[in-house]
């Protein structure tokens, strides 16, 4: 896992944060498939705060660090995948994220996932 792309996975959640995602969490996945090496997982409150929380990566992060090669699920709001290629960002509606439990699919350790409020918090103290 490089360093840059650890910064970028964080610099990404930072955007969420920023707009009120909810259960931040960043898992490194690298060694679990070839899809990508980071998965961020988030939920927004509402249909229209998926849209929004998509929306804002989208809107906020710069295109010479990673294109967005597509978004999927977009129109229906209940799980929006944000491709990067090295890193997808997974915004869940509330009930889809308890139903998919994504978190226990792929964080085998804790070494490998970064609890992003957590992490802020302990950065504070």
């Amino acid at each position: 896992m490089s360093r840059e792309l650890r910064e970028t996975v964080l610099e990404l959640c930072g955007i969420l944060d920023d707009r009120k995602a909810e259960d931040i969490v960043a898992v490194d996945v690298a060694d679990k498939t070839i899809i990508a090496e980071w998965f961020i997982i988030c939920s927004g409150t509402s249909m229209a705060h998926v849209k929004a929380l998509c929306d804002e990566v989208d809107e906020k992060y710069p295109e010479n660090e990673l294109t967005l090669k597509r978004i999927e699920g977009y129109d229906s709001a209940r799980w929006i995948v944000m491709d990067f290629g090295s890193i997808l960002i997974h915004i869940f509606y509330p009930e889809e994220r308890e139903y998919y439990k994504m978190e226990r699919l792929w964080i085998d350790s804790p070494e490998a996932c970064i609890n992003y409020s957590h992490d802020i918090e302990a950065r504070l103290i």
